[in-house]
């Protein structure tokens, strides 16, 4: 569930690939899952995807949520990262479920 008042609807939809360099060329699927762990301490709605995972709330949550994802990837030994993000806005509402309900 969103952190936001639940009478409001979210108004942005995130996707990000975040792509951490390692630093001994060694896999990024342990730093990929920590990354989806700080999205899901964060409590926003997200569905994780083959090459990116997209988030539904406010944008400014949302930007910081990817400010600490990016964090997160120095922390445990990145010395860099790439975050290639998409952002859908809509103040009228956005939501994952609506936009894929005739594929789900």
């Amino acid at each position: 569930m969103s952190m936001t008042n639940p009478k409001e609807m979210a108004n942005t939809l995130l996707s990000i690939q975040i792509i951490p360099k390692t630093p001994k060329g060694e896999d990024v699927i342990p730093y990929v899952d920590r990354a989806i762990e700080v999205i899901q301490q964060a409590g926003v709605k997200y569905r994780v995807g083959p090459l990116e995972t997209t988030m539904e709330g406010e944008m400014s949550q949302l930007l910081a949520i990817v400010q600490k994802m990016n964090e997160a990837m120095l922390e445990i030994g990145s010395p860099n990262v790439i975050s290639e993000v998409k952002i859908y806005y809509n103040p009228d509402g956005a939501s994952m479920d609506k936009l894929t309900e005739k594929y789900d």
